[in-house]
């Protein structure tokens, strides 16, 4: 939706699906939209309804939020960031979760591999999902 737009998005996502999987609304059995306008109402960090946090160029991929080594890291013991403003950027994937943890585990515990979070006793490539 455009930067600010006060049209509810719901039926004109629905709408454009539609056009390409004739049959679409048949299958839904409910739908909520919020706003552009009023999803900046809901989160003042989405300035216009831009989950992204802003421009998504090469300069603020490396220097946002601040410019650090460990863009993770705050200036305050034990605090992390994990969002659309940390790198990689916004997208719906939890890598900046993943980063800012293994920041964690790196300064906080001194643990520089990551833990296997595969089910006890399965590791490597047997693992099947």
């Amino acid at each position: 939706m455009p930067n600010g737009d006060n049209r509810a998005p719901a039926d004109l996502i629905r709408q454009r699906i539609e056009q390409y999987a004739p049959g679409f609304s048949d299958t839904l059995l409910a739908q909520r939209g919020i706003s552009a306008h009023d999803y900046e109402a809901h989160n003042p960090n989405y300035v216009g309804g831009d989950i992204g946090a802003g421009a998504v160029t090469l300069r603020q991929s490396i220097l946002r939020p601040t410019a650090r080594l460990d863009p993770y890291t705050t200036p305050l013991p034990g605090i992390y960031l994990c969002s659309a403003s940390t790198p990689p950027g916004p997208g719906v994937h939890g890598m900046a979760g993943h980063l800012a943890a293994r920041s964690a585990l790196r300064r906080e515990f001194g643990i520089h591999d990551a833990p296997s979070l595969a089910p006890t006793g399965i590791s490597g490539p047997e693992r099947r999902p």
